[in-house]
This record gives C-alpha cells, structure tokens and sequence, in this order.
C-alpha cells in the first residue's frame, strides 16, 4: 500500500490530566502516515485523485489548537476516525503524537503513542 507521510507537525496545545496542562498548555509534535492507493494520482498529476495533505494538516492543526483532551490517546484517536471519516480515499491511518513537556519529573525526549486505525468495510 501506498503512503502519504506527514512528519514532525508541531502544534500548542492544552491537552493532559493535569489541570496546569489544561491552563498552560505545550507543546505536541505528530506525525501520520496516510495509506491509500496513490497510483491513478501518479498517472494522471491531478490533486483530486489523491489525498490533500494540507487539508489534512488544517484539520489536524484544528483538532489539536481548538479541542481539550486529558488523554494523548484520545487525541490519537481523535484526529484518525477524523482522517477516516472525511477522506474515502484513506484505507489505513497511522498517528503518533509526542509530548516533550509531559509533567514527569526526569531526563527524556518525549512521551508518546502510536496508534493505527483501518477503514472497515
């Protein structure tokens, strides 16, 4: 299966249990990989038989600069059944979201999930 790959997409946002990360907010940085078959969209150069990536990138942007999530789970979740909903095109979505600012006392680059969700059907 083809791929549509979106790296490192980094946002502000008020996501986490913490009701200091509800008021303050942080930093997320996310990555997703679109699976979806992109070969009529190499024949033919037109944007309409692929999947819009800066489409994707505003929903995205949205969901994280505009919505509150205790979870980064959810958030996860969120943003995919968004992708699946919205864009036929799409048969698979993978997105990580890390949070480098996670209120844990230590020396890390991040916290994380990785999630991948299919289309049914």
């Amino acid at each position: 299966m083809d791929k549509i790959i979106m790296r490192n997409l980094a946002f502000y946002g008020y996501h986490g249990v913490l009701k200091e990360e509800n008021i303050l907010g942080q930093k997320f940085f996310i990555d997703i990989e679109i699976f979806c078959d992109l070969k009529r969209a190499g024949k033919t150069d037109d944007v309409a038989d692929t999947v819009n990536y800066a489409e994707i990138y505003d929903k995205v942007k949205n969901i994280v600069t505009n919505k509150k999530f205790k979870l980064i789970e959810a958030l996860a979740e969120n943003i995919a059944q968004n992708i699946l909903l919205e864009y036929k095109k799409v048969r698979e979505v993978s997105v990580t979201i890390k949070k480098p600012e996670a209120p844990v006392n230590g020396i890390y680059d991040y916290f994380g999930v990785e999630i991948r969700r299919k289309r049914h059907g």
